[in-house]
């Protein structure tokens, strides 16, 4: 049975789940695909306000790439280029690239793919016994540099490179020392925690979220802002949301954003 990419909606969040039964949601071509045309179009949706990806089961985020596939989808130069950029790499890039936040709610294992789709994340929330790693130098294959942005930018080249060369396996409490992940819980709360994580981010100021994200991309790169990014900073002076929020606290009640 091939692997499939859940989708849902509910209170401005979108739920994107991985699901590859028998194969622990290792991530096939066709559900590459599927996982990049999803997140492209909750990006373009004005009323998501967060975006949450999870593994179906409890038993894998996801186990990396399906491997059984590997003779077919990439048997020739040109194939593993087709694989690895047009499928693989433009998933990650459209969740590094979601100017919504997104989070990954983590339950087992979340190897190889597993844990650059979760890397592309801007929030990972990981239960006790998941597991972490990219053991592929045991296969015999090295990971594509268009899938290592995501991870480099998160914890740097040392840790990439001691999880790349070692191919060792990473319980969550060192990911999270690492900078794999940024909250670990109880293995029955993953979810839940996820969801509370996405509820706080879809209780706030739906551009702020999305100028917030943007300027800490932005400032990741070494050339100085322009007078005029700068001016483009305080573009929340002229939004209904900037005028709500200092209305409401004014007035102590709750905010009630629009997006505009």
């Amino acid at each position: 049975m091939p692997g499939k990419i859940g989708f849902s909606y509910a209170d401005r969040i979108v739920t994107v789940i991985l699901d590859n039964p028998g194969k622990r949601n290792a991530i096939d071509a066709a559900m590459w695909q599927m996982l990049r045309d999803t997140l492209l179009r909750a990006s373009d949706d004005p009323e998501v306000r967060c975006v949450l990806i999870r593994g179906a089961g409890d038993e894998a985020f996801a186990a990396g790439g399906d491997i059984e596939e590997f003779a077919t989808v990439r048997a020739t130069v040109e194939d593993a280029l087709h694989y690895h950029d047009t499928l693989v790499a433009s998933a990650l890039e459209a969740i590094r690239q979601c100017p919504i936040p997104t989070i990954a709610a983590i339950r087992g294992a979340c190897i190889g793919g597993g844990l650059e789709i979760a890397g592309c994340c801007d929030i990972r929330i990981a239960g006790h016994s998941a597991r972490f790693g990219a053991p592929i130098n045991r296969l015999g294959f090295s990971m594509y540099p268009g899938e290592m942005a995501g991870l480099l930018d998160l914890v740097g080249p040392a840790v990439l490179l001691e999880i790349l060369l070692e191919g060792r396996i990473l319980d969550a409490q060192e990911a999270y020392a690492k900078g794999l992940v940024s909250r670990v819980v109880d293995d029955h709360a993953v979810i839940d925690a996820a969801r509370a994580t996405a509820a706080r981010i879809a209780a706030g100021a739906p551009l702020v979220a999305r100028w917030h994200k943007h300027w800490v991309h932005r400032l990741m790169r070494a050339d100085a802002l322009s007078e005029a990014e700068k001016r483009a900073a305080f573009d929340f002076l002229e939004t209904d949301d900037y005028r709500e929020g200092m209305a409401a606290f004014a007035a102590k009640r709750d905010p009630k954003f629009t997006g505009r």
